[in-house]
């Protein structure tokens, strides 16, 4: 699985796909330690696939908690009023 890939998956998917790929993992781990599983390499490339899903997830996260927090800030701002200045009046000696 490609990162091209990944990313085109919707949210929704990409959390099925690691729950999917968890279940497989776990499936190799088991055969392994059986001695059933012939090229232990595919239990690396489904460790990376779940990086992947896991990095794009956190990305989706990310840019979901950040988009919202700039709009609001410059709303703030273009609603301040400024403070008055404070005028010093001095008193001329007689």
């Amino acid at each position: 699985m490609k990162i091209e890939d990944v990313k085109a998956l919707p949210t929704d998917e990409l959390k099925e796909k690691l729950y999917a790929l968890k279940e497989e993992l776990f499936n190799l781990r088991r055969k392994k330690a059986v001695g059933q599983l012939e090229h232990g390499e595919q239990i690396r490339g489904v460790r990376k696939d779940i990086a992947r899903v896991n990095t794009v997830l956190k990305e989706r996260e990310l840019a979901k908690k950040s988009a919202p927090k700039t709009a609001p800030a410059k709303q703030v701002e273009a609603h301040k009023v400024a403070a008055p200045k404070k005028v010093e009046v001095k008193k001329e000696a007689k």
